[in-house]
């Protein structure tokens, strides 16, 4: 991993889109900070597409959809915010009112939803200490066990939760907080390419090169894979050792703080 200061301005000023994770990336402590709000106001204003894709559930992403007056809440300013790991996104119209979009048929939703209720029991019996995430009501694709967020377990049980849920034929992937699991063959990346295609109607593995991808956690690794524009932020050096794949850069601070600064070394390399 580099310093952001490597990031060659050349491949900086191509950059027409950005991808972020959210929790530890976009967020500090739970909450988005003031300045990684205004990063996406700035990448917004300066004409790139900007698109959150998270594990947290797509019921969890709507007030930062559609806004929510009662809790202060103002529509954050993107193209989309893709939830649960690539299997659905709340998309802008061209009414500004956001549309829910799904990678899956309503039938296959529903059937899948039924056996990864009976995988998330079994998961709670076999290992101790284990509990759903807080935000599990808002899930449709997905099931999360919390491992850092409201809880904490150790690396050997995330470990074994991980092997009960890919026994059971789910994919599984740890994020900073939560473990996730789901049946089909969506992830982060084929939710980026399916949201491109979807918004835009274009093939994003045609201008990859002109995309960035701002993580901070293991389950960031595809993306850190494939995008040549990868930065982590700096608590992504926690996960260092765990690494196959890490991006190519890391920005000098952590969390809501790291992200302001890659907007701002994208932003830089348009305007000199």
């Amino acid at each position: 991993m580099k310093p952001l200061s490597s990031w060659p301005i050349a491949a900086r000023r191509r950059v027409i889109g950005v991808f972020t994770d959210i929790d530890d990336t976009l967020t500090t402590l739970g909450a988005i900070t003031p300045d990684a709000l205004q990063a996406l106001a700035d990448l917004k204003a300066a004409g790139l597409q900007v698109i959150p894709i998270t594990g947290r559930p797509i019921g969890w992403c709507a007030p930062f959809a559609r806004g929510d007056s009662v809790a202060g809440i103002t529509p954050w300013p993107v193209d989309a915010i893709v939830a649960e790991n690539g299997a659905v996104a709340f998309a802008r119209s061209p009414t500004g009112v956001p549309s829910k979009l799904y990678q899956q048929p309503e039938a296959v939703r529903s059937s899948n939803f039924a056996r990864m209720q009976q995988v998330a029991a079994g998961v709670l019996r076999a290992v101790p200490g284990t509990l759903l995430s807080q935000d599990s009501p808002g899930r449709e694709t997905d099931i999360a066990i919390d491992h850092s967020e409201f809880t904490h377990l150790p690396p050997e049980q995330i470990t074994r939760v991980v092997q009960l849920m890919q026994s059971a034929g789910m994919t599984a992937t740890v994020s900073s907080i939560h473990v996730n699991g789901w049946f089909g063959d969506h992830n982060k990346l084929e939710g980026a390419r399916w949201i491109v295609r979807a918004l835009f109607n274009r093939s994003l593995n045609d201008e990859i090169d002109q995309w960035a991808y701002v993580g901070d956690s293991t389950n960031d690794q595809i993306m850190f894979q494939h995008f040549s524009n990868s930065v982590g932020v700096a608590n992504i050096r926690r996960f260092e050792t765990e690494l196959s794949h890490p991006p190519r850069f890391v920005s000098p601070s952590e969390r809501g703080a790291g992200f302001a600064e890659v907007a701002r070394a994208i932003l830089q390399a348009r305007h000199p």
